[in-house]
């Protein structure tokens, strides 16, 4: 009751309490429904932050649409929306009709109610693995329609779902210079490093990671301006197609799990993020009108 009263209280435009700063960051940053009123600026890290003055991604355009509106989650950095759109073009000249958006970031970015641990600075995208070849959809066919899996065998390789073109597309999204890093699941990387037979330096951005079978994940770098913004350390040298197929391998034949040492303290479950642990300029952030 008192974190509704504390996001009832935002809500309206009153001041985040001093006492509120130890309470779930993400009660307060979900309360939201629009942008702050300030210049765009991202602060603190992908998982760890906030963006101010957010623009939001347009419901629909010629070559994409933004899925499950009810989320409010088309929010993002001005430049980051310029992604999009460039690489949705990009993806009609390609062969699909455009992209199927999914989560970008809250209206103020910070940790959101439910799902992703980052997307909380603007400059994360999730893009649908689905061919977008209707751009009609109605808002309600938008919250029903599912993207669709192009793994098999757990994620070691791409199922006949998995085309050139998806191969082009994510070609292209790596090799615009704002990308900092894509995630896909370990088989699409193997995928592509098999398939690519011209210029290989773009696989680096690619990097495989859990899930990621019914959306790829674009991570920009951060952007000019934003002096409070941290960038993720960038992936090793090479194309790191090696590395994707060790996860391959370990998913065919799991190395046998290490033995627990008795004395080791039991794990402790995650703790949610505070507004006291985010960057202080996120307290401005929540407290714009």
């Amino acid at each position: 009751m008192k974190y509704l009263f504390l996001s009832a209280c935002l809500a309206l435009g009153a001041a985040l309490p001093i006492h509120a700063q130890d309470a779930p960051a993400k009660q307060f940053f979900g309360a939201h429904d629009e942008a702050s009123n300030q210049r765009a600026r991202s602060h603190g890290s992908y998982a760890k932050g906030c963006i101010a003055g957010a623009e939001q991604l347009a419901e629909t355009g010629r070559t994409w649409q933004a899925m499950r509106l009810s989320r409010n989650r088309n929010w993002a950095h001005p430049r980051t929306v310029d992604f999009v759109q460039r690489l949705s073009r990009e993806a009609r000249d390609i062969g699909w009709n455009g992209l199927y958006i999914g989560d970008m970031s809250q209206p103020r970015g910070g940790p959101m109610l439910s799902g992703h641990r980052s997307h909380q600075i603007g400059l994360d995208i999730d893009i649908w693995m689905r061919p977008a070849m209707d751009l009609n959809l109605s808002r309600r066919q938008r919250e029903n329609l599912s993207s669709i899996s192009m793994r098999r065998a757990g994620g070691a390789f791409v199922n006949n779902n998995w085309t050139p073109e998806h191969h082009a597309i994510l070609r292209a999204a790596a090799s615009d210079p704002e990308v900092a890093r894509i995630f896909v699941f370990p088989g699409a990387k193997v995928q592509m490093c098999n398939d690519e037979t011209g210029d290989r330096s773009w696989l680096n951005k690619i990097r495989p990671w859990y899930g990621h079978h019914y959306h790829f994940h674009v991570r920009l770098r951060c952007q000019r301006g934003s002096r409070n913004c941290e960038n993720q350390a960038p992936p090793p040298a090479g194309d790191g197609c090696a590395d994707a197929q060790r996860w391959v391998n370990d998913i065919l034949d799991p190395p046998p799990p290490q033995p627990r040492d008795p004395n080791a303290p039991a794990p402790q479950p995650r703790r949610e993020l505070r507004v006291s642990d985010l960057p202080q300029k996120c307290v401005d952030v929540l407290n714009s009108r």
